[in-house]
């Protein structure tokens, strides 16, 4: 069985209360008698179970997700994962909430994030694109006391924060190997459209799909990326004039994560039966799209395990633990209409 209090207090000759006091860091023990119980620590094995001891003190973690202000099909996907883990987690004594607050300007993202106190939070979940004020920003956040965790935007090891979603080069590479297959001996051009690529997760994606077309489809030509701001009227426009300028583009990869502007400005346009068209994110409406053929494939990241390996990770944090990076890892899943009921 594992030790407990009572096993730590014999093993460093103590009382209870003393330990209580070194495991919380409370003053007024000596050093001698500190160093006693850390040995007695290592040489039993003693583990603190952190959840029960928050318990009885009453200590509660808050986290909160901040989410950007506009959004559609994947984003209300988030929020109804985020409900249901507020409800699901209330149980181990961690307050979940959200706000959607996050701008596409950086600068008001920054002090968005600036408003973020450690009296309010423990931590909290960003979902904004990478940028020198939002680097700056959260690295405040950090020196102010708050965890962060980089959620879904971002990328893993670019710098000393946790990371909570998938490999987007990885992403996009599997993006063009699919491409290049369902095209077979085709040749023709591909369409690329981002939100933006001053997002890095649409920077490496887009690296990453080109990789794999240069390196393997030399039939396939890919694009200069469309950037469409979320604005669908300027989605309408400049989906419309590349297809009047190439007549011969044969596929579409649709990058950031709400697909359905530019899906729908592709096929007032014209016609997606004729072409490969790649998204990303399961959504109901992705879903419809793949039923009735207007989609042939579509790269998701579970949206619930997103959620839940954020808030096991910033509480890990919270508690001074290492994250189980196993756990954690976010896996790309890839959908076809004839896979659609697995989940």
């Amino acid at each position: 069985m594992r030790p407990t209090t009572k096993d730590l207090a014999k093993a460093a000759g103590v009382s209870l209360a003393t330990v209580d006091r070194v495991l919380n860091g409370r003053p007024g023990v000596r050093e001698k008698t500190v160093k006693a119980v850390n040995e007695a620590i290592e040489r039993i094995g003693f583990v603190r179970n952190l959840s029960a001891a928050n318990l009885a003190r009453g200590r509660r973690y808050r986290f909160q997700f901040l989410l950007p202000e506009a959004g559609d099909d994947f984003l209300t996907t988030l929020v109804e994962r985020i409900e249901e883990s507020r409800a699901a987690f209330l149980s181990e004594s961690l307050e979940i909430s959200m706000r959607r607050v996050l701008s596409n300007d950086p600068h008001i993202t920054a002090k968005a994030l600036a408003r973020v106190l450690p009296a309010q939070v423990d931590g909290v979940a960003i979902m904004a694109p990478e940028s020198p004020q939002v680097r700056d920003a959260t690295t405040r956040l950090k020196q102010r006391g708050v965890e962060v965790v980089q959620f879904i935007t971002g990328q893993p090891g670019l710098r000393p924060l946790d990371f909570v979603g998938v490999d987007n080069n990885s992403a996009g590479a599997t993006a063009g190997r699919l491409m290049g297959r369902f095209l077979g001996e085709r040749k023709g051009k591909i369409l690329v459209v981002s939100e933006t690529m001053n997002s890095l997760d649409s920077v490496e994606r887009r690296l990453g799909f080109d990789t794999v077309l240069t390196a393997d489809f030399p039939n396939l030509s890919a694009l200069p990326s469309l950037e469409t701001y979320g604005d669908r009227t300027r989605t309408e426009k400049v989906i419309a004039n590349s297809y009047a300028n190439h007549p011969d583009i044969i596929g579409a990869y649709l990058m950031n994560s709400e697909a359905r502007q530019p899906l729908e400005a592709l096929c007032h346009t014209s016609d997606p039966m004729q072409q490969v068209i790649i998204a990303h994110e399961r959504t109901g409406y992705t879903e419809d799209k793949l039923r009735v053929g207007a989609l042939d494939a579509v790269i998701a990241q579970n949206p619930g395990h997103l959620v839940r390996s954020a808030i096991r990770v910033l509480k890990a944090r919270t508690e001074g633990r290492e994250p189980l990076a196993s756990q954690e890892r976010i896996r790309i899943e890839i959908y076809i209409k004839e896979n659609l009921g697995q989940l």
